[in-house]
């Protein structure tokens, strides 16, 4: 047995014909099967909407089932003398009230549709990946990104950026449509390891190999940095391990913030077997001996 009509469209019984038209497409929207493909729910439930439109937007018929002569279904409730409405109605006329209901309600969504495309859009915005050498992002530099399409992008990497940072270059990405803006280009980047050099969070650290003259004599010598080769004066009697640090040789300053440093770990290299090295040590006794193992004896 069908459904209550007023219950079916969610409606009192003094519903106003307008709140019944309202109902109906309303829910004619929400369940119509060709916006809803597949979903055999939703066809019944559009079905159940507009048996209730069909009985409710017909006065008579409304009235009828008002009374108690007809259910909800339409079928009499006494002889069918009562009942108003005949089933040999002219063809189309006992659905003319659903038909201009689905007309004025796919009205309704052409128009909103073609509104909706013909409003401005902004473009979508693309992700890339950039490759950026470790030098590159401690001073900060330019880079080139090949895009799929053959265009150039020109990449100002500020200083300091790391792998994973993201940058965004506003306008580069998808065109926008009916006059929105471009979208953005995403920039992930992926900043290369060194051979030398360490990153610390803004500072810098290297190893630098030292003869066993400039160790014990002190002395210049050349060592690189990121932004060039520089002359640092070794201290006398320097032993593997010590730190000499170079101010502000690290990550570059960027705004506000200052610049990194850069710290040197000596490493002693003896180098190359020399026979007068040998002959000279194997002959020579410190003025002060000294254990540069004093203190690692075994714990019992």
């Amino acid at each position: 047995m069908a459904e209550d009509p007023y219950k079916v469209l969610g409606l009192g019984r003094d519903a106003t014909p307008e709140a019944i038209k309202a109902a109906y497409r309303k829910l004619a929207r929400r369940h119509h099967p060709d916006l809803n493909p597949g979903k055999p729910a939703a066809e019944a439930q559009f079905k159940a909407a507009s048996a209730a439109n069909d009985l409710l937007s017909d006065p008579e018929r409304r009235a009828a089932f008002d009374r108690g002569e007809i259910d909800a279904e339409g079928q009499p409730q006494r002889p069918a003398g009562a009942y108003r409405r005949q089933a040999d109605d002219a063809p189309g006329e006992r659905y003319g009230t659903q038909s201009d209901a689905f007309e004025d309600m796919f009205a309704e969504m052409f128009e909103a549709r073609r509104r909706a495309e013909a409003a401005p859009r902004r473009g979508q915005d693309q992700a890339y990946r950039l490759a950026v050498p470790f030098v590159s992002a401690a001073l900060g530099a330019t880079e080139h990104l090949t895009l799929p399409d053959g265009r150039s992008l020109a990449v100002k990497i500020p200083p300091g950026v790391v792998t994973g940072q993201i940058l965004r270059l506003r306008g580069q990405g998808a065109p926008g449509r009916n006059g929105g803006p471009d979208g953005d280009a995403m920039i992930a980047l992926d900043v290369a390891e060194h051979p030398l050099f360490l990153r610390d969070g803004l500072d810098l650290r290297m190893d630098l190999p030292v003869t066993i003259k400039e160790a014990v004599l002190g002395g210049a010598v050349a060592v690189p940095t990121p932004s060039g080769a520089v002359r640092v004066t070794l201290p006398a009697h320097s032993d593997t391990g010590r730190t000499i640090r170079l101010r502000g040789r690290g990550i570059a300053a960027h705004g506000e913030r200052a610049a990194g440093d850069l710290f040197l770990t000596l490493r002693v290299v003896i180098g190359t077997p020399d026979a007068a090295l040998e002959a000279f040590l194997q002959g020579w006794e410190p003025e002060a001996a000294t254990d540069p193992r004093a203190g690692m004896e075994a714990v019992a």
